[in-house]
């Protein structure tokens, strides 16, 4: 829910009225204050799973926001973490919030390291990453819906080419809604808001809740050359038919 120290509602207007990163850019220092922010129960579930799985050299947090991913790697990465996303008031906010963890847990500049890995922030876009294969681990948190259907491939491309050889790509998905219910409803009304404004005015404005179904990412890891897993989401409990409310997908790169 929202709260009365989160945006108001012309802030959110004027965001919805931006382009996708201008409109995070004015969104940013609020942002950890309205339900965007992927759970603690999420992020929580996802490191248990990143526990099993390393510990890691160096991860990157794809899309990171606030920076709530990047304190997740920086619990099972030894020497690096980087987050990368195209917002530069998102990047601020992370900057000012991860930054000050580091140091309080004895991590100094390069090469004056005590204790955690170095952290670090790119400026980019998430279908461009500017780097070579040089991450152990790759996660995103709530950005899918930020890109269209036709775009995944090549980014899960681009994803699997920064990871070495035997890197996870690691992210959460969530079971989708009752049909009928109402954050069914919600979400329909959501993307069919969007979809409209995006119609009529420019710059778009790109995201949707309803266009990340499990079963098709899963076939388009698999296209792209990636080997993958499904870790039920525990946490979350489960839907009245058995299956989990939410799943950590787990993509390797052979």
């Amino acid at each position: 829910m929202f709260t009365p120290q989160g945006p108001t509602l012309r802030e959110l207007t004027v965001q919805a009225l931006s382009s996708t990163e201008r409109g995070y850019d004015l969104l940013a220092p609020k942002f950890d204050l309205t339900p965007f922010r992927t759970p603690d129960s999420v992020l929580d579930g996802v490191a248990d799973t990143l526990g099993v799985l390393g510990p890691f050299r160096a991860g990157l947090d794809i899309c990171c926001g606030t920076g709530a991913g990047l304190d997740v790697l920086r619990e099972v990465c030894v020497e690096r973490v980087t987050g990368v996303d195209f917002s530069a008031g998102m990047l601020a906010t992370a900057r000012s919030s991860v930054l000050p963890k580091e140091l309080a847990a004895g991590a100094g500049s390069d090469g004056d390291r005590t204790g955690g890995p170095v952290v670090d922030f790119v400026r980019a876009d998430a279908r461009a990453l500017p780097f070579g294969a040089a991450f152990d681990v790759a996660v995103s948190f709530g950005a899918f819906g930020h890109f269209l259907p036709s775009e995944r491939p090549a980014l899960f491309t681009r994803v699997r080419e920064v990871l070495r050889p035997g890197g996870a790509f690691v992210f959460p998905v969530l079971a989708p809604p009752r049909v009928g219910s109402g954050l069914y409803w919600t979400l329909w009304g959501f993307d069919a808001v969007m979809r409209a404004r995006n119609a009529v005015w420019r710059p778009p404005f790109v995201m949707y809740y309803r266009t990340f179904r499990l079963a098709d990412v899963v076939d388009e890891l698999t296209r792209t050359g990636f080997e993958v897993d499904l870790v039920a989401l525990d946490g979350l409990g489960r839907l009245p038919d058995g299956s989990p409310r939410g799943r950590v997908v787990v993509a390797r790169r052979p």
